[in-house]
């Protein structure tokens, strides 16, 4: 009877060890979603990102608005008329040194 007990908790621990720790068992299952979710994050992420560059990109193709406002921002062009200033910001006055 004791020599039964023994063999059938060995089967039993057997049997559980792949489910536990083997290749498809619970701990890598668990390890997987995690990147699933990680990843999902990321995909998120940059469909947002691709979601913002296809507005920029219909934004440019419909009217003349974004086109005039790109070209102010990253080229610096004014129109015709304007009056351009630029404000410069004096640097910082230099502290004496004062060794201790």
């Amino acid at each position: 009877m004791r020599l039964l007990l023994i063999v059938l908790a060995l089967l039993t621990v057997l049997t559980q060890y792949p489910l536990w720790w083997g290749k498809g068992g619970w701990l890598r299952v668990q390890e997987l979603q995690k990147k699933v979710a990680a990843q999902q994050e990321t995909n998120d992420a940059l469909l947002a990102r691709n979601n913002a560059l296809q507005a920029e990109v219909q934004d440019l193709k419909s009217g003349t608005d974004a086109i005039e406002e790109r070209a102010r921002k990253d080229l610096g062009m004014i129109k015709k008329g304007e009056t351009f200033f630029m404000v410069l910001q004096s640097p910082p006055a230099k502290q004496p040194h004062n060794p201790l």
